[in-house]
C-alpha cells in the first residue's frame, strides 16, 4: 500500500492533468472545469467540460471521464478508481460519483454556490445511501480557483460573446496542442 506522501503526490499530479483538462475546455469556451478517472497511476478517463461544444446540460467534466472510465473498464462500476475534479462536484456529478460506486473524489477549489461534496450538501459521504465515497478537498484548491477566476474576469469584461480569435480560445488551443504533442 501507498504511503500517505506517495498518494497526495498521486492527488497532485493527477489532478495537474484534470487543471490541464480545464484549460482545455477554454478552446470552446466553456466554464473550465476538469476531470480524470484513474485507477492507481492508470489514467482510466479524462475530460473537460463540454456543456457549450456538445449543447448538452450533462456534459459536465466528471460526467464525461466516468463515462470514458467505464468505457476502458468494460464496465459502469468504477471501483477501485479515484475522480480528480478541479471544482467540487454539483449534486448531478456527485449522483453519478455515488452511482458509479466510486470509492474516492479528490477536488480542488470548493463551490459554496453548487458544490455537493460538503459545501452545499454531501451526497458523497450521506450515510442513507448504499454507497459512500472518502473525498480530499483542497488539491491544487489555488491554481484550480485561479483558471475559474480569470475565465469569469474575462467574461465578465467581455460579455457572453467572445470573438473566436479571443484569448480564451487561443490558450485552449495552446494547451491542447501541448498535450497532444507531449
Amino acid at each position: 500500500m501507498a504511503s500517505g506522501s506517495a498518494v497526495e503526490e498521486r492527488d497532485r499530479r493527477l489532478m495537474a492533468l484534470a487543471l490541464a483538462q480545464a484549460r482545455l475546455s477554454l478552446a470552446w469556451e466553456d466554464v473550465p472545469i476538469g476531470a480524470v478517472v484513474a485507477r492507481g497511476e492508470e489514467v482510466l478517463g479524462r475530460a473537460g467540460n463540454q456543456r457549450e461544444r456538445l449543447r448538452d446540460p450533462t456534459a459536465h467534466a466528471e460526467v464525461l471521464a466516468m463515462r470514458a472510465a467505464a468505457s476502458a473498464l468494460g464496465s459502469w462500476r468504477l471501483d477501485g478508481c479515484t475522480l480528480y475534479v478541479t471544482l467540487e462536484p454539483c449534486a448531478m456529478c456527485a449522483g453519478a460519483a455515488v452511482l458509479a460506486r466510486l470509492p474516492r473524489v479528490v477536488f480542488g477549489a470548493s463551490d459554496p454556490k453548487a458544490g455537493f461534496a460538503g459545501s452545499l450538501g454531501d451526497l458523497l459521504r450521506d450515510p442513507r445511501l448504499n454507497h459512500r465515497a472518502e473525498v480530499v478537498k483542497g488539491v491544487l484548491a489555488e491554481e484550480s480557483s485561479e483558471v475559474l477566476h480569470q475565465f469569469f474576469q474575462v467574461r465578465r469584461g467581455r460579455g457572453l460573446g467572445a470573438s473566436v480569435d479571443s484569448p480564451r480560445r487561443r490558450a485552449g488551443a495552446d494547451e491542447r496542442d501541448r498535450l497532444e504533442s507531449g
